[in-house]
């Protein structure tokens, strides 16, 4: 059974940093894309950053460059967002996901449960 969990999510000031996990069972990480998203309330949902299974492919959305860093750890089955700089606006639901294949997709089929992210002061 393919399950995705998230942690690290919480509160943080403005132009602090966080780090997303994102720990996977019932498959190994190591051949399968992995992709992070976000939900604002009111907003539809958004890809942030996603890694194929090579990890010099690499996708983020323009208004995360150059403040997130995504990253995997294949012998801990987990996959990480590294968040500094963050703004108000990254405040939002943060979802780690897979479509179960090596590309990254923008509809995967399997989500984890989310977790919150709030950037205030």
């Amino acid at each position: 059974q393919v399950q995705l969990v998230e942690s690290g999510g919480g509160l943080v000031q403005p132009g602090g940093s966080l780090r997303l996990s994102c720990a996977a069972s019932g498959f190994t990480l190591d051949n399968h894309a992995i992709g992070w998203f976000r939900q604002a309330p009111g907003k539809e949902r958004e890809m942030v950053s996603c890694i194929g299974t090579q990890d010099t492919t690499t996708y983020y959305a323009s208004f995360v460059k150059g403040r997130f860093t995504i990253s995997r750890d294949n012998a801990k089955n987990t996959v990480y967002l590294q968040m500094n700089s963050l703004k108000s606006e990254d405040t939002a639901v943060y979802y780690c996901a897979t479509d179960g294949g090596i590309y990254c997709s923008g509809s995967p089929r399997y989500w984890g449960q989310g977790l919150q992210v709030t950037v205030s002061s």
